[in-house]
């Protein structure tokens, strides 16, 4: 839902930002239903992409950004092959914070950090030297805790994102911002330098604690 003709500017009901988060919310919704059965088809990916164009891309936004260039990218030889049709499954059931073990949103107790900003494939991890910052909320306790652990194995952390930080490490634990489509600074900030050639990796902390503990 977009205010196209501004009618609404002023209102307390409706205005810019509640707009844009209801939209959020129903790509979610959209998500969540398209991939309800198993499968994509053409039609449901099309449907997809111009209803996007239609809502959501104006915001800028990094990671919906991505999806629309992923939806876009797959259809722009007209055709959604059995090989896209899968990878969009796995995009979508992501975006919605969905598995393929629990692919309903009613299944889900919480909704886990979306993997699509994630770096693909996972990068190894390197402590020695290296610059770690954490964002959202960590499973394995509070974050001065997991700053320890880096600083314990070599490695140091950043005060903030910028272009010398190598790892952005996402919390484990179900955030509203992350359903909300409003990612916060940090990642925001980390997707638009990674796309700028910045070498820095947006990692989960579930990948984070796997090298923690191998």
């Amino acid at each position: 839902m977009v205010d196209l003709h501004r009618e609404f500017t002023g209102s307390r009901f409706f205005h810019e930002d509640r707009i844009d988060r209801r939209s959020a919310d129903a790509l979610v919704g959209l998500a969540a239903g398209i991939t309800a059965d198993g499968h994509i088809n053409q039609q449901e990916a099309e449907f997809l992409q111009d209803w996007i164009a239609s809502n959501l891309v104006h915001l800028e936004d990094p990671v919906i950004n991505l999806l629309y260039r992923r939806l876009s990218d797959m259809l722009e030889d007209g055709v959604l092959d059995a090989e896209e049709s899968a990878e969009l499954l796995q995009t979508l059931r992501g975006f919605a914070g969905l598995t393929a073990a629990k692919p309903r949103v009613s299944d889900n107790v919480f909704v886990p950090s979306n993997s699509l900003p994630l770096d693909q494939p996972t990068p190894e991890l390197v402590w020695n030297g290296r610059l770690f910052l954490f964002t959202g909320v960590m499973a394995y306790g509070p974050r001065k805790d997991c700053e320890a652990m880096v600083v314990e194995r070599g490695g140091q952390i950043a005060p903030g994102v910028s272009k010398k930080i190598h790892y952005l490490v996402v919390g484990e634990i179900g955030n509203e911002q992350w359903l909300h489509s409003s990612y916060g600074t940090k990642i925001k900030k980390a997707v638009e330098l990674r796309e700028n050639g910045s070498p820095l990796a947006i990692i989960s902390e579930q990948h984070w604690q796997a090298a923690l503990f191998s």
